[in-house]
């Protein structure tokens, strides 16, 4: 919750802000930044400004000694790299001749640096350093900050990210999700730090970024934690011009427009082509051959009568409402067209063409969206390859048609991306509801396709590719109400960002890292999908999956080898290996090999036929103390490829009779059979792959994220 209304500590950062924008500033001073975070209650050390070795001395002596002496300009931010930082002072001498020393160095390293003075600082000696900061990303706007601190801040990166405002409870949760946390809860008999004053900390800072837009980017490094308090050893506050946030549709207002483009009941094709090769013949094909039954309407000028269909000159000709105008037909000719096609009353534009901000003609990309603006029409595009929507047979494309209907949603920004989600889709025999081409987004992007698949209900499960994200605090927000119900999956291409290099803080060279989509990806439930493959697979397997009532994962495998790596790959992807208890151990152990070993893995051996797969599978299925199985099969003459498959299928289905679902997946080595005969097991719901231990145990523990942010466990 943000400070109230109290005349104080606003009045106070205000007046602070409006002298600093006078100077012409966009940094605040130390003892001006010092002012600001206490009047929002963080507490800072003792110290004073001298502006002479005379002023030193009595001003270190007053604090006590020791002491710190921090150079004071507001044209230097880096105080470190300039030499103006001097630590342990201990005495009245040492603080004269510091005060020198530090004045000389900032005039060495910027001769035309105006000095204030020196800081005399108190040295605070105990205590853990951390970092607590605020920036405004380009992306998500204000985000706070919090990692282990010092000098190494920028080397360890250890760091967390979340959106501002930030809640108590969601600043504790920060505190605790840092790699360090362990440190901060007290180690090797050290005292553990106080948790609620750091969270307190970091929601005030929180309030301050968000009460006053204009601060661009807050660094309090170091802050020294102890077991009782939390002080801001060095602040650092940058200003700069308030950003107007993005224009939002409601939510009303998007699924009124998503609802006519996803479910047309009739299509105006704009450069419509008879001619073979053209974008505007292949479009007509695929909606004619596609089995769309909606009316379809070609638009040429030219033409009488395209592919059987009586053609309009142009889309206001057409005696027939029209839900959605597809755009085949060259860049520059598509305002006056966006015109038309506006006074219709279409719904949505799709912009196949070319030629637009991706070219740098930002300006005519400009020009379609205020016409679109002016006309209510949503655009879907430009340089697009169009959408597909299977539950009405619509193939809205030039790319080759998809007919295979199912309940997975996919969107890219590439449409080379586009093509490989289609060819995959084709080749697993994956059952897709959307495939939906973004490009540009000049205006449509992935939150509108969010809103309107949430409540789709063709679609359970949503795979997005994107580059960057228009507004990321809209796609967060409403990611996090979708992921409650249906899993996201995000594949961020574009990992590095050298925005980092022009920050003016630790905290804002921190923020250009890809942590910060991580970070708040995840927060919102989002599964984050490392690559393309594995962004197709997470698709298709994710909704294979019974969803875990429970943590507890069993390995059972034949092979030890297979073992220890499943094992490897759990640890990997955040899953919990059960601890078998005694009972349960003598329970295995009924039916595997002496030789074996119960425990987690559970090994039976290679050479065991195929009642001991059967037998033990089905002993993990019937315990509701296990809660999901991963199965490593090594290919054997006993029990063969695909004996092994049916077996599994058929122990499968009869607990899932009796109302037992538990996610189920399967690593198989050998030779080629084990292709076949994985593919049999994920056809019947079973997540199987050759020759890889590492895949289907991703997928599960994808399944797991989502289901832990979902609240289902």
């Amino acid at each position: 919750m943000a400070v109230q209304t109290e005349a104080g500590p606003r009045t106070i950062v205000q007046n602070i802000l409006d002298a600093v924008r006078a100077e012409g500033r966009d940094a605040l001073t130390a003892p001006e930044g010092r002012a600001v975070v206490e009047a929002y209650g963080i507490s800072t050390p003792g110290e004073a400004l001298a502006t002479n070795p005379e002023d030193a001395v009595a001003e270190a002596t007053r604090i006590g000694f020791p002491v710190v002496l921090k150079i004071v300009s507001p044209d230097i931010l880096h105080k470190t790299e300039a030499g103006g930082v001097l630590v342990g002072i201990k005495n009245a001498a040492e603080a004269a001749d510091g005060y020198r020393t530090i004045v000389r160095n900032a005039r060495h390293h910027n001769e035309n640096a105006r000095i204030v003075g020196v800081q005399v600082q108190q040295m605070l000696t105990q205590g853990h350093e951390v970092i607590v900061g605020a920036v405004t990303d380009p992306t998500f706007g204000k985000i706070v900050a919090f990692g282990l601190g010092g000098v190494l801040v920028e080397v360890l990166k250890d760091v967390t990210f979340r959106l501002a405002p930030t809640s108590r409870a969601t600043a504790k949760q920060m505190v605790e999700g840092i790699k360090a946390a362990e440190i901060l809860r007290g180690v090797r008999g050290a005292e553990p730090v106080d948790q609620e004053a750091l969270a307190t900390l970091i929601s005030r800072v929180s309030d301050l970024v968000t009460d006053f837009p204009e601060i661009s980017e807050v660094d309090l490094n170091p802050v020294l934690a102890t077991s009782d308090k939390a002080t801001a050893v060095d602040v650092r506050i940058i200003v700069g011009a308030e950003t107007e946030p993005p224009s939002r549709f409601t939510r009303e207002e998007i699924l009124a427009s998503m609802n006519r483009i996803m479910r047309p009941a009739s299509v105006a094709v704009i450069g419509a082509s008879a001619e073979a090769g053209k974008i505007g013949n292949s479009v007509m094909k695929n909606l004619v051959d596609g089995g769309y039954q909606g009316r379809i309407h070609p638009v040429n000028p030219k033409a009488t009568e395209i592919l059987g269909l009586p053609a309009a000159k142009t889309i206001t000709d057409i005696d027939d409402d029209v839900d959605v105008a597809i755009f085949a037909i060259p860049a520059k000719f598509v305002p006056q067209a966006l015109e038309e096609a506006g006074a219709k009353g279409v719904a949505g534009a799709i912009l196949i063409p070319s030629g637009f901000g991706e070219t740098g003609n930002q300006e005519l990309q400009d020009e379609v969206v205020a016409i679109a603006r002016k006309h209510g029409v949503r655009i879907l595009g430009p340089n697009i390859y169009g959408y597909y929507y299977t539950p009405e047979h619509l193939s809205a494309t030039f790319c080759t048609p998809y007919d295979v209907p199912g309940g997975v949603a996919l969107s890219s920004q590439s449409g080379g991306i586009g093509m490989a989600i289609l060819g995959f889709s084709r080749s697993a025999r994956m059952g897709v509801s959307a495939i939906v081409g973004v490009g540009n987004k000049a205006d449509l992007d992935e939150d509108d396709l969010l809103t309107f698949f949430e409540d789709d209900d063709h679609t359970q499960l949503i795979a997005m590719h994107l580059e960057d994200l228009k507004d990321g605090r809209a796609f967060a927000e409403t990611a996090q109400r979708v992921s409650k119900r249906k899993p996201v999956i995000v594949l961020k291409a574009g990992r590095t960002a050298a925005g980092a290099k022009a920050a003016g803080s630790h905290t804002g060279a921190l923020a250009g890292d890809d942590a910060v989509y991580d970070d708040i990806l995840r927060e919102s439930g989002v599964i984050r999908a490392p690559g393309l493959n594995d962004l197709l697979e997470y698709a298709r397997g994710i909704p294979q999956l019974p969803t875990p009532k429970g943590e507890n994962v069993v390995i059972i495998t034949g092979a030890g080898g297979s073992g220890v790596l499943l094992s490897d790959a759990c640890v990997d992807n955040g899953l919990s290996l059960m601890r078998i208890p005694d009972d349960l151990d003598q329970a295995f152990r009924a039916y595997i090999p002496p030789f074996g070993a119960a425990g987690n893995p559970v090994d039976i051996t290679g050479g065991e036929p195929p009642s001991t797969y059967r037998n033990t599978i089905a002993l993990g299925l019937e315990d509701p103390r296990i809660h999901a199985l991963i199965l490593g099969y090594w290919h054997t003459i006993v029990t063969p490829p695909m004996t092994f498959a049916e077996l599994v299928v058929d122990v499968v289905d009869e607990y899932r009779a009796r109302g037992i679902h538990k996610p189920v997946v399967a690593s198989l080595s050998g030779d080629v059979e084990v292709e076949e005969a994985s593919e049999h097991l994920y056809r019947n719901g079973i997540v199987a792959y050759p020759y890889t231990t590492e895949k289907p145990v991703a997928v599960l523990g994808a399944k797991y994220r989502w289901a832990r942010a979902a609240g289902l466990l």
